[in-house]
């Protein structure tokens, strides 16, 4: 295989080297399938290319885009990369104000967007005054159709990248504040190569399976790791679980990423047991935690080798690995399931106190700081935060806490913006939440700090109770607080619990705990470094 070093590279080597070889599969809501060869999908990325050059585009400008996952997102990424541009994928669940906010801060210059958010758009089209061309990628009569807003020229126009270019820009979630647009590089998402192979087995043949959302590192920086080595994507529109697990036997699937969540749905569907799931290699897991009881079901149901992946998108993704060897369930290491395990080859990682920025004495909870060349570029039209992201030695502050083990492995306990402070002792929900969830009433729980004047902060457990036939049995507070005082210190056993329907979470399966406290301090400060 030729030298690939940008994402223009990518396409560019592999319609050459494997141009009839099928690129991308996308199952359609009519039960048909939409397939592309790499080399239609280089023709098609060569038009849209030309006709972003025809609309001004050029070097380093930005264009957005707006759907759920779709084929149409990779000729939009592979034109714009081979005139040296950056696309913008953003999250089609956010309000038309929300992404306006994100197009205007790019400074986009077309505007991509499926027809179901055609309303949005035309809603926001004036608040994006960088923006003149905006592509509805079916037919509206308000915009210019995808299809037709292509250009005849199918040439290659041949600009080249550097490997300090900015390959792709994603927003982070936003969970505490504007979403930042973060720089990732085309070294940045080539570093995460040789572990891919390495840590994942990626290589050629290879089906990859890209079901989370492509404006997440998860999804785009999953998918693009896997077309490196010209593998198969198979593209995940709607996640539906149940047509997930036939999708595995009917594509021959042999790798994919999901988040917890999604393998606890695939656990209870009525077809999960009649699954052929022989072409598996490798699932990998991340974004958010995992139980061990779920985590231990899908070892045994999907037979493959498992892997659990830590990082960021300021990463480029995953740093940390959980390597298949430590998913035994009932081996002398299960403690380990608990940890997100050790630092990627590539990856110097120190614990340390947040606010003196020493390293803290193995076993003790400090902040997660990184220093890679998967580390972003930084945060876009944002040289504050970037500066303050960063340590003077080059150490990217993640914001996460946790602690490393003697042996080098690593676990999480939370976001430090979600570590509550009660009476001066630190309390992590993290620990608590993986404590609740093995009572057999609970189906979910987050737990949040909540104003207490005599201890500054709290705990509060917020409880899905687990489904149940006899409503009888449901849990009550006393009942969980009586089970957390088995489990737990006396100092992290919530001092409440509320029941709710749903622990609100964003699109890779995070929990937005700033939600849940927000109406318990409305017009209180609440001051976690």
């Amino acid at each position: 295989m030729s030298t690939i070093a940008s994402i223009a590279d990518v396409i560019r080597t592999h319609a050459t080297e494997r141009g009839d070889a099928t690129a991308i599969v996308q199952p359609q809501a009519d039960g048909s399938d939409f397939r592309q060869t790499w080399a239609e999908l280089d023709e098609r990325s060569n038009r849209i290319a030309n006709a972003l050059a025809a609309a001004g585009v050029g070097e380093g400008d930005r264009i957005s885009i707006v759907d759920k996952n779709g084929f149409e997102y990779f000729e939009v990424l592979f034109g714009a990369a081979k005139l040296n541009a950056v696309a913008v994928n953003i999250n089609w669940r956010l309000a038309p104000p929300e992404v306006a906010w994100i197009a205007d801060n790019a400074q986009s210059k077309v505007f991509f967007f499926g027809k179901e958010f055609a309303d949005t758009v035309d809603k926001i089209r004036a608040d994006v005054p960088t923006c003149s061309t905006f592509v509805c990628l079916e037919e509206d009569n308000r915009f210019d159709t995808y299809e037709s807003w292509m250009s005849d020229d199918t040439s290659d126009p041949g600009v080249d990248s550097a490997g300090g270019d900015v390959a792709f820009q994603l927003y982070s979630s936003g969970t505490t504040g504007l979403p930042k647009g973060v720089m990732l590089s085309n070294d940045n998402l080539f570093a995460l190569v040789p572990d891919a192979k390495n840590i994942w087995g990626f290589g050629d043949p290879m089906v990859n399976l890209a079901a989370m959302p492509l404006f997440h590192i998860g999804g785009a920086g999953w998918a693009l790791a896997g077309m490196y080595y010209g593998a198969t994507t198979v593209l995940v529109r709607e996640l539906d679980p149940a047509a997930l697990i036939d999708l595995i036997g009917t594509e021959r699937i042999t790798h994919g990423f999901l988040v917890p969540a999604v393998f606890q749905f695939m656990l209870m569907m009525p077809n999960v047991d009649d699954g052929d799931y022989s072409s598996l290699q490798m699932l990998v897991y991340g974004a958010s935690p995992i139980t061990e009881e779920v985590l231990a079901a899908s070892v045994k149901k999907f037979g493959c080798e498992f892997a659990q992946a830590y990082g960021l998108t300021e990463t480029t993704g995953a740093i940390v690995t959980l390597a298949p060897e430590d998913h035994d369930p009932d081996g002398p290491a299960k403690h380990r399931l608990r940890s997100c395990g050790k630092a990627n080859s590539n990856v110097e990682l120190k614990i340390v106190d947040p606010d003196s920025g020493e390293e803290v004495p193995t076993g003790a909870v400090g902040e997660i700081i990184v220093r890679t060349n998967q580390n972003m570029v930084g945060y876009w039209r944002n040289e504050e935060g970037t500066k303050a992201a960063f340590t003077d030695d080059d150490f990217f502050r993640t914001g996460d806490a946790g602690y490393l083990d003697e042996d080098g492995y690593l676990y999480i306990h939370d976001r430090m913006k979600d570590m509550i402070v009660s009476g001066g002792e630190n309390v992590y929900p993290a620990e608590i939440e993986n404590a609740l969830m093995k009572h057999p009433g609970i189906g979910d729980v987050a737990v949040i700090g909540v104003p207490d004047d005599r201890w500054g902060e709290v705990g509060k457990a917020m409880v899905v109770k687990a489904a149940s036939e006899d409503p009888a049995q449901d849990p009550t507070e006393d009942d969980i607080l009586a089970f957390a005082r088995e489990h737990l210190a006396g100092f992290k056993i919530p001092k409440s619990v509320d029941f709710i329907d749903e622990i609100p979470r964003n699109p890779t399966g995070k929990m937005l705990k700033k939600d849940l406290r927000a109406p318990f301090w409305e017009g209180r400060d609440r001051n976690v470094n």
